[in-house]
């Protein structure tokens, strides 16, 4: 194995230690949450014990991090990142973030169409954040009927009935933080 290989693997251990340490973990709930042994983490975390991906992925996993991040894999290859876009329901969806679980990020098309569109209201569990970036975007949350023009923002409980579309016949570009339940976009301060 080369140096440069053999460093990034021995940065591995400080690495796992240091973010279950800002994250509040004992090893006790570590090895709970993931099914490797305490004594296995706690070799990993002082470089007793090689990473391995059998003990890594569900590291990954319970931290919430992607597998490179976790190891500090020095980045190789083209850095472009290549998106692309979902269509759903008649929309786009051009996903902005790659970190499974936790917040979110796309960016939303609203195609232009003939004729506006009539309003179907739908629910889930999470938080939404978004801004128009093009547009004028029609939100109904709730009993609210908005009109959002390019710069506006707004946050709602996506458990709300709730409906996004086009004000008009023209299309609509929107930049959108979806989280899980109770984990906001932002926190307000008083005044």
């Amino acid at each position: 194995m080369d140096r440069e290989s053999e460093d990034v693997l021995g940065l591995v251990g400080p690495r796992l230690r240091a973010l279950r340490r800002e994250r509040g973990i004992t090893l006790a709930g570590l090895a709970a949450v993931t099914g490797v042994s305490e004594s296995t983490l706690s070799r990993l975390e002082s470089g007793q014990r090689r990473a391995t991906l059998e003990l890594l992925l569900p590291l990954a996993r319970t931290y919430d991090v992607p597998l490179d991040d976790l190891v500090g894999a020095p980045r190789t290859g083209d850095p472009r990142i290549h998106l692309k876009p979902v269509r759903r329901h008649g929309l786009v969806f051009v996903p902005l973030s790659r970190r499974p679980g936790g917040t979110q990020a796309f960016k939303m098309i609203i195609p232009a169409r003939p004729v506006p569109q009539v309003p179907t209201p739908q629910t889930h569990d999470g938080v939404e954040w978004l801004y128009v970036l093009n547009g004028r975007l029609r939100l109904l949350v709730g009993e609210r009927d908005l009109t959002l023009s390019p710069g506006e923002v707004a946050e709602f409980d996506t458990s709300l009935p709730h409906w996004l579309g086009n004000t008009d016949t023209g299309g609509v570009e929107v930049l959108v933080l979806f989280g899980p339940h109770g984990k906001r976009a932002h926190l307000s301060t008083p005044p």
